[in-house]
């Protein structure tokens, strides 16, 4: 895995902790904490966006997040387990995984180059 998948993945790690900061901010410093989380995680993604393909990047992103932000509801904030979400991430993930497995790892000149 080159570095860019890399900021792929720890953008979506990322993408997952301001979503739950945009539920549960109560004050300056945790809404401070969710904008910079929000500037980081783009930042990452839009940047390996340049060299990788921006629409495997983006649904990769969103993907991971997805999942990321339902497991974290269920493990950290009660939330119900159901059957049904469980088997839905797992064929999201699927399709995550199936795209980057099939996206070529040729990497293309972005706009920098």
């Amino acid at each position: 895995m080159n570095k860019n998948w890399l900021k792929v993945f720890i953008a979506a790690i990322i993408e997952v902790g301001w979503v739950i900061g945009l539920t549960h901010a109560y004050d300056f410093w945790t809404w401070t904490w969710t904008v910079i989380a929000i500037i980081v995680s783009n930042y990452l993604m839009i940047t390996a966006a340049n060299v990788l393909p921006a629409g495997t990047v983006y649904a990769i992103f969103v993907g991971l997040g997805t999942a990321g932000t339902v497991i974290s509801e269920i493990i950290f904030f009660e939330e119900p387990l159901k059957w049904e979400k469980i088997i839905l991430i797992c064929i999201l993930l699927v399709g995550v995984i199936g795209l980057k497995v099939v996206t070529d790892e040729k990497q293309e000149q972005g706009v920098e180059s």
